[in-house]
Order: structure tokens, then sequence, then C-alpha cells
């Protein structure tokens, strides 16, 4: 007797549609249209002769829930190709992500994705695009600038906010700063990344970068730099915020304003088609969500 195995793409959309619980979502990554993932899912069902969803937020029934492991297994094992061995089959994937991003805000999160997804093993590779440091061969990149990307697709998963931070002992001998030009006076720390021009173009000044003061390519190392007492650096909030949370810096103004750029997850056409690809940036747009 010939057991009679449902289509690949009736099982590939049945998983994107339980994880991702939307039909325009999951019509998206399979590159089909909505109707195509309804017709696909109610396929499915009439063949194995059960329901799969329950309601109408795509929340799985019991049996769909034991069906989804079961799919899921079989389709990690035939992304195995020969010759990778059992223990030797995880699926590789290389991230190239900017220094302080990996720092303050993925690193964090990381053993939320390494324990969802124990069978992609995950390489993270240094790069700053902006500045033309650029990882090789990355599948996936996190870039921080404009936005305006011709060479690959992208998505926005970040915006942030800029404000002049520095270390406590640097405000006590040299501020408090309760105006532009008192900051201006002071020793301001600057950075290719995060021209001080943001903030002084949203007090009115129109002025340019500070011709004498130390500058750092990392944002990172340029808060480390104002923590040391170097002066006052402009930084985004959100990257700022383990040395903030550790009291290494203070905030000068009670104000923020937006910065001009915003951190973006970038890929070459097809690489959402593999699927550890797809599974990282789903995951990474949920975390930071």
């Amino acid at each position: 007797m010939t057991t009679r195995i449902p289509p690949i793409q009736c099982l590939l959309t049945f998983e994107a549609l339980a994880r991702l619980r939307s039909v325009t979502q999951a019509a998206d990554e399979l590159c089909v249209t909505p109707s195509a993932v309804s017709h696909r899912v109610r396929q499915l069902e009439q063949m194995l002769g059960t329901k799969l969803f329950g309601r109408a937020d795509f929340s799985l029934t019991t049996e769909g829930s034991e069906y989804l492991a079961h799919v899921r297994e079989g389709i990690t094992a035939l992304g195995r190709f020969p010759g990778q061995g059992g223990a030797q089959g995880k699926r590789k994937l290389r991230v190239a992500v900017t220094p302080t991003f990996s720092r303050s805000i993925l690193m964090p999160r990381l053993r939320g994705f390494t324990e969802a997804y124990p069978e992609i093993d995950l390489t993270l590779q240094v790069s700053i695009p902006l500045l033309d440091v650029v990882a090789e061969d990355a599948d996936l990149m996190i870039r921080f600038g404009t936005g305006r990307y011709a060479d690959v697709e992208h998505v926005c998963l970040m915006t942030d906010e800029v404000t002049p931070l520095a270390s406590p002992a640097y405000l006590r001998e040299n501020g408090p700063f309760d105006d532009i030009g008192e900051l201006l006076g002071a020793k301001l720390i600057k950075s290719p990344l995060e021209p001080w021009r943001t903030w002084f173009l949203a007090h009115g000044v129109d002025a340019g970068e500070p011709a004498e003061g130390s500058s750092f390519n990392d944002i990172g190392l340029m808060c480390d730099a104002a923590a040391q007492g170097l002066g006052v650096a402009l930084v985004r909030l959100k990257l700022g915020q383990p040395w903030l949370e550790s009291g290494q810096l203070e905030r000068v103004s009670a104000r923020s304003v937006p910065s001009p750029h915003a951190h973006y997850l970038c890929w070459r056409t097809g690489a959402l088609e593999r699927w550890e690809c797809q599974a990282f940036a789903d995951w990474l747009k949920k975390s930071l969500a």
C-alpha cells in the first residue's frame, strides 16, 4: 500500500501560516497570493481529514499543533544535504551586524534565538557599511543609514533618537550645559556615524562639526570615551542604554531629537527563500517590536 504524502508546498504553507498567523504575511513570504495560501491549507486539511486551525486568529488545534512538530522535523530533515551527517546537519547562517547594535541590542536577545532555533548555527560578523567596512559573504546584513539601498532588499528594524551624554564626573566638573551656547563650549566627542549637526539644527543653530575633539568611528567606543570623561557625546538612546543603566553616562539634556538614520535588515534578492534566513528575519523583527 502506497502512503500518500501531502504536496511540499502545502506543508511549507502550513508551517508559514502557523508561525506568522497571518495569511497576508505567509503569502508575502512564499511569494504567492493570499488565496493560494488558503487553498493550500484547505487542501492539506482535506487530505488529513482534520482541522489544523481552530479560530480566525490562526491558533492551532491540538491535531494541528501535533502535526506542525512533524512538519518542522520533516522540513529540517529535507534541508540536510548529503555528506553533512546527522549531527553535522545544522543550517549555517552568517549575519553582518554593526558593532554597537550587536552589543546593545542583539546580544541581550540572542539566547532567545538560539533556544528557538537550535538547528541553526549563527555566525556574527562586524560590519560598518556607512564607512565601507563590509563583512564578506554574509547572508543577512544589519545596516545603519538612510535606507536608500539600491543593491539590496531591506526592511526598517529600528528608529532611534539622539541626545548628548556625558560621565557624571565630567558633568560635575564642567556642567551643567543648560543651553546650546554652553554646550558648544564643551569638549564635544565626534563620530562620522552621528554628526552633531543633527542636534544643532534641532535647536535652530546652523553649526558644523566641531573643529577640535576626539573622533571615533564606532558608537560603542564613543560611549566608552565619554564614560572615561573625554567630553560630551551625541548618542542614540537605544544603543546607549547599557551605559545609561550602569550609570557610566548621564543625559546632558532632557530633550532628544530623531536621528536622521535608522537600522535596516538587508538581504540580496532570493536570500529569504532560505528557511534559516527567513527564521532569523522573523525572529529579529518580532523581538524588536
